[in-house]
């Protein structure tokens, strides 16, 4: 007899699987992290209150993961969008790059006398126009010739990072303050700076919340958001019926760079006050690609995994302040971020052991599972 181990999609899942898969997963991590912080000499059950309370316990707490989120949530809805219509932007990270170029531009340009809100409003135009400029470098190419947008994308990110560094580190540019001896953006004058809600936490926060709502709406109630989708799931279809394949796919991209670009903006505006690479490279782009697999590109569903995120790392630096191995602290991070990842897996297929009782190749062709492992009984 012949074992074999199959995955079949679900299909619809219901809450149960859709809620329950992704809270098991979760305990699943947190009960490895726990034996790994045993065996390192660690108490599991204080790490993890201190976790807690880092990320979660009181609104101080709160608003320094709001403020961590923000970005996030920005770059996760840039993917989103994208993975909509199956177009895959790795581009998050360097889109950003030249949406906090621009906004810091317009920012420093502009008079000081001019008042906050059209100051802030001219620079999140000009960054979200950046990052759908920077991304339609890889869209034409991708509509037109059918280019590989991955590996488009993926190079554009180390082309804007070296133009970051040069403006900054490596040319005497407008952006650079020749006032300092350590090469470092200007500083950004008040009126560009986003004003703050509560502690680390400004504006930017709401920006993103309203950007996952519209979204959300764009892409669940008009007919541009079900063209998306039918594109996604078969161009020939689409073409067929009419739609403008190119036109969506340039569209789509150049939509996806502007909100990771609208992270730039809100990072230099509201953390950095100023163009400053070093602050700026922590691959929030390509964190935004992780939320938005676990989202399953719901943009309403961005926001709470973005937070979860965005928790975990906010602990970090209070789980070495209490003798934790910053190895171990990053074991744990990536643990919990791994497993969460890959329960996503079991929300979306369904995997069962079927046996036959003849050994041998099987006639597959009326079903649609994927036979991934075989055993001989």
């Amino acid at each position: 007899m012949t074992s074999r181990l199959r995955v079949t999609p679900r299909g619809f899942s219901g809450p149960g699987v859709r809620f329950g898969v992704p809270f098991s997963a979760l305990v699943v991590a947190l009960l490895l992290g726990a034996i790994i912080l045993a065996v390192a000499g660690n108490d599991p059950i204080e790490a993890y209150r201190t976790m807690f309370d880092a990320s979660l316990n009181g609104w101080s707490s709160m608003t320094r993961t709001l403020a961590l989120a923000t970005p996030l949530i920005l770059t996760g809805l840039a993917a989103a969008v994208a993975f909509q219509m199956r177009v895959y932007n790795i581009g998050g990270e360097g889109q950003l790059y030249l949406g906090a170029i621009a906004a810091s531009y317009v920012g420093l340009a502009l008079p000081e006398t001019t008042p906050m809100v059209f100051m802030l409003g001219a620079m999140l135009v000009a960054g979200a126009t950046a990052g759908a400029l920077w991304a339609l470098l890889a869209a034409i190419p991708k509509a037109f010739v059918n280019a590989d947008e991955i590996i488009t994308t993926l190079m554009l990110n180390f082309v804007a990072l070296s133009l970051m560094n040069w403006l900054i580190f490596g040319s005497r540019s407008f952006w650079r303050d020749p006032r300092r001896p350590v090469p470092s953006g200007k500083r950004l004058p008040e009126n560009a700076i986003m004003p703050e809600l509560s502690g680390r936490m400004h504006i930017g926060i709401i920006i993103a919340v309203v950007a996952a709502v519209l979204l959300w709406w764009l892409l669940q109630k008009t007919s541009w958001g079900f063209q998306i989708r039918t594109i996604g799931d078969s161009p020939r279809a689409a073409r067929y019926a009419g739609m403008s394949v190119r036109g969506k796919t340039m569209a789509v991209l150049a939509l996806s760079g502007a909100l990771a670009a609208i992270a730039g903006v809100s990072e230099v505006s509201g953390v950095t006050k100023g163009l400053e690479p070093v602050a700026l490279t922590s691959n929030i782009g390509f964190t935004g690609i992780i939320i938005a697999v676990v989202a399953r590109s719901n943009p309403l569903g961005v926001v709470p995994v973005s937070i979860f995120l965005a928790a975990i790392t906010t602990s970090g630096s209070r789980l070495q302040s209490i003798g934790i191995n910053v190895q171990v602290v990053l074991l744990l991070q990536g643990l919990i971020f791994l497993t969460v990842t890959a329960g996503e897996f079991f929300v979306m297929n369904k995997v069962s052991l079927t046996g036959s009782a003849i050994a041998g190749p099987a006639d597959d062709s009326s079903s649609p599972a994927t036979d991934v492992a075989e055993a001989t009984a």
